[in-house]
């Protein structure tokens, strides 16, 4: 199933015309982590956990084609230790995609940081049968303009989605579902 992407990428730019195409129409924006219990105090690290707890959800949620690599993936660059949030292989676009996740709103700053792991997931997994990597910036809320210049001029090809935690059901499923009354009353 195709749908619409929101999202900001600069993948047009980065990738061949197919594996572009291909790239836009698997990624989402938002990205619903329904499945996660919403706290407001929540951190990445918790977001990250509550993901790979549940990981065939997740798996899931991102589409077909995903294969989990790891979360907090260990990088030596120059002797330095880095860790990706999320790491996948996707099978369809025959390549890694790294993802980094953040509670807040995009920065610019995440789009350079997400370069770097791009960067270096090509210089030490990637093979030679394997497409460039593609990173995947998923924030609590973003601004499509500042994510624009953010990406234009970076060489690698970037995603930024919003994600969404739901604490609640759709108004339109709640109404169909019996209230918590109704249930206990039914139980006595």
């Amino acid at each position: 199933m195709l749908h619409k992407f929101r999202g900001v990428t600069n993948f047009e730019h980065r990738l061949p015309s197919q594996q572009s195409e291909l790239a836009v129409q698997t990624m989402k924006d938002p990205y619903v982590f329904d499945f996660i219990p919403f706290r407001e105090d929540m951190l990445e690290r918790d977001i990250e956990q509550a993901l790979v707890r549940d990981v065939t959800k997740l798996l899931l949620e991102l589409g077909t084609g995903f294969a989990f690599l790891g979360n907090q993936y260990h990088l030596n660059v120059g002797g330095d230790d880095f860790y990706i949030d999320l790491l996948f292989y996707n099978l369809n676009l025959r390549c890694y995609v790294v993802i980094e996740l953040k509670t807040g709103d995009f920065k610019p700053e995440y789009a350079g940081q997400l370069n770097f792991y791009l960067s270096a997931v090509d210089g030490i997994l990637k093979k030679e049968q394997d497409n460039p990597s593609i990173g995947l910036l998923l924030c609590k809320s973003k601004n499509n303009v500042v994510a624009e210049y953010s990406l234009k001029d970076i060489s690698k090809p970037i995603g930024v989605s919003e994600y969404k935690i739901t604490s609640s059901l759709p108004d339109d499923l709640e109404k169909q579902l019996p209230s918590v009354e109704d249930i206990q009353k039914r139980i006595k």
